[in-house]
């Protein structure tokens, strides 16, 4: 029996949300324009089947903080969550603690996993780091390395996402 997944991919401007969905895709994701009364801005949206038959539907939401209504209202009825976070940022802690802010109502009745984009080497702050932040929040969730431009890490972090989604029988 094939289930259908509405999935979040979420997090800053610039994080690679757009790159990340195009990267399971196979293909530029479908662009939603958002009229907010500013700069133009888009929700990135694209449908994918896996092998076993599940419908993945993919949305990014747009980073900026202005958002905040726009990634509730895409929140209702999700059934898991993708936080990305672009480690070259000023403060790489501090944008995984607003999402994870804005989105704990969705994460306690689903699930969540971090991908942490464009670390160097040995760069600080590590994973440990941002996983004391999931805990801080009593988020307990992979927090995981990747590069959003390799197609197998985005399905990587994604397949974890259904493993705990599966694990809680959702």
């Amino acid at each position: 029996m094939s289930h259908q997944h509405r999935i979040l991919v979420t997090g800053t401007l610039g994080a690679g949300k757009s790159v990340a969905v195009a990267s399971l895709l196979g293909t530029p994701p479908e662009q939603l324009p958002l009229d907010a009364g500013g700069p133009p801005a888009a929700v990135d949206h694209g449908d994918l089947v896996l092998d076993n038959g599940d419908r993945l539907h993919l949305y990014g939401t747009p980073g900026q903080r202005r958002f905040e209504p726009t990634w509730r209202a895409l929140a209702d009825g999700a059934m898991g969550l993708v936080v990305l976070v672009d480690h070259a940022r000023p403060d790489p802690l501090g944008d995984l603690a607003i999402y994870l802010e804005n989105f704990l109502d969705l994460i306690a009745r689903t699930a969540c996993v971090v991908g942490v984009g464009r670390r160097a080497e040995g760069a600080a702050p590590g994973p440990d780091a941002f996983a004391e932040v999931t805990h801080r929040f009593g988020v307990v969730c992979p927090v995981v390395e990747i590069d959003v431009r390799e197609r197998s890490q985005v399905i990587a972090l994604v397949d974890l996402l259904l493993v705990q989604l599966e694990s809680r029988g959702l």
